[in-house]
Formats: structure tokens, sequence, C-alpha cells
């Protein structure tokens, strides 16, 4: 009546369409790959690299931004990780270096406390 029988296609029939190989999928991706790395990899390596050199070169005198939004002039570097930053008159901290958000201005050393 106004059902009409189905039939299976065989794969044969089927060999343009699709994707036939894993080489097509190569072709797609490598350029993907390529535009991903030179648009996002590479510039934050960069600014990453940046961003450790800035670190590395704090020293005594230097007005910086801790992490919560404090600014203060470093008074002492402890070691590699650690600064002693004061913040107000006679308030001194210890911050971490990584958690420095900003160095603002390459100041003169402060004065030695006698």
């Amino acid at each position: 009546m106004f059902i009409t029988q189905a039939f299976a296609q065989d794969a044969g029939s089927t060999a343009g369409g699709g994707f036939g190989s894993g080489m097509e999928m190569i072709i797609l991706f490598v350029p993907l790959l390529v535009i991903w790395y030179f648009l996002l990899i590479r510039p934050q390596r960069s600014q990453l690299k940046k961003r450790q050199e800035t670190l590395d070169a704090i020293r005594r005198g230097d007005q910086v931004v801790l992490g919560g939004g404090l600014i203060g002039k470093v008074t002492k570097v402890i070691d590699e990780k650690e600064l002693e930053v004061e913040i107000s008159d006679g308030v001194k901290v210890r911050a971490m270096r990584s958690l420095i958000a900003e160095v603002r201005v390459k100041g003169e050393p402060v004065k030695a406390d006698s």
C-alpha cells in the first residue's frame, strides 16, 4: 500500500563519502595545530618568561603590588622565594615572590635601619 520496501546499502556504494583514511584527518588537523601554537602557546610562553624575569629582578626599593592589592616598597629580599615589603610606615610583611602582581616603580634603595 503506502509502505515501500527499504534496501540496505552495501559497502561498495559508500566508498566516496565520509573519511576514507587517517591521512585526511592529519591533513585537516596539522594546520590547525600550527595555528594554535603560534596564536596561543608561543605568546603565553613569552609572557610567562617575561614575568619570571621581572620577578627575579625585584630588588630593595622597588614598589610592588601584592596579590591582594596592597602596594608597598620592598625593604629586604629574604631569599629567592620571599620578600619583606613595607606597606606602611613601620608595618612590614613577608610576601611570596610568586604572589607579586606587579612591579610598579624601580626606586632607589631603602635606607638601612640603624
